[in-house]
């Protein structure tokens, strides 16, 4: 066991997949000589090269169209988005092509391509750089949507996402970087389709992914001293949801609480609503509480940056509300 920053984990899925597999390439703005923008690929080109780590202009959209046709040949792209914002650029190719190209020729071609970077709202980015893009693509089929939310998980998820033949969309977030978790010194990979159970309870299911698994962590902390018993669960994958995971936790605690930093309306936890409406409506005690973002661009200001976003004080304040009656 070593201990790893959220960085350097991803850095090494991509080197242990490149040195395994010489069809994986990656390709993006300053990936190769500068390192990528978090520092993700540094170094990588010196092993690999400048035709393995291919730095483009600016243009997405080209590039990502590029990607997508290798892919079609047999190559296994990953994309690194500068910030993941400037993918809307690229949202043509990305949903008309990559998630669908596989359907529309009849099976004959596999995209099997990974497209990752960092989002979400960080310190003072301002608007155009605290994109949540996970809700704009979950109704494109045909790909695979994963936010991953820690060292451990950013690993072994990145290594499965570019051995899977089919898109794969990799969220990280901006301010989880820098995180350090012990790895294992072996291979590991994880499903792309599991969610994780952070904490086992048995008041209230709570889920939620990436950075704000550390917002409910932290308000999880005062809700135990007052008694309440939360069970977290970290969804990970966005697309397809695990609602298996999310039913079993539904028949113990019968409540429900989702807490994301993407946009309340049309949010990933809209289609959570719907989707447990539609399969589990009976196993609820009580309504679903949905904490999300405000819907406003992200200011600038840090102290109303913050305010657009759900706080660990939030959390606590919906927990109790939702079962005063019960402790």
């Amino acid at each position: 066991m070593a201990e790893v920053t959220f960085f350097n984990a991803l850095r090494a899925a991509l080197d242990e997949e490149m040195e395994r597999d010489p069809t994986v390439y990656i390709m993006g703005e300053d990936v190769g000589i500068y390192g990528g923008s978090y520092k993700v690929t540094k170094d990588l080109y010196k092993k690999y090269g400048d035709l393995r780590l291919l730095d483009t202009p600016i243009c997405e959209n080209s590039f990502t169209g590029m990607a997508v046709g290798s892919a079609m040949t047999g190559l296994r792209p990953i994309i690194e988005g500068m910030n993941m914002g400037f993918l809307l650029l690229a949202f043509n190719q990305i949903a008309n092509n990559a998630g669908m190209l596989r359907y529309t020729s009849g099976g004959n071609f596999k995209i099997p391509m990974v497209i990752r970077g960092p989002g979400g709202v960080g310190k003072n980015l301002g608007a155009e750089h605290s994109q949540r893009l996970e809700a704009y693509f979950q109704a494109v089929p045909g790909i695979k949507i994963v936010s991953c939310s820690t060292p451990y998980n950013a690993k072994g998820l990145l290594k499965s996402a570019i051995r899977n033949d089919n898109p794969v969309l990799f969220f990280e977030h901006v301010l989880l970087y820098n995180l350090k978790e012990n790895l294992p010194d072996e291979e590991y990979l994880l499903p792309l389709d599991k969610a994780e159970i952070v904490r086992s309870g048995k008041d209230v299911t709570i889920l939620t992914y990436s950075r704000m698994r550390y917002h409910v962590l932290k308000a999880v902390e005062t809700l135990t001293q007052k008694g309440y018993d939360p069970e977290i669960i970290d969804l990970i994958s966005l697309k397809p949801l695990d609602l298996e995971t999310i039913s079993t936790s539904l028949r113990k605690t019968h409540r429900l609480v989702i807490v994301e930093e993407d946009m309340r309306c049309g949010g990933i936890g809209a289609e959570i609503i719907a989707s447990i409406n539609d399969h589990f409506f009976d196993e609820l005690d009580a309504p679903i509480v949905r904490l999300a973002s405000l819907d406003v661009p992200t200011p600038y200001n840090g102290t109303l940056e913050n305010l657009t976003i759900v706080q660990p004080e939030d959390i606590i304040k919906a927990v109790e509300k939702l079962l005063g009656n019960k402790i």
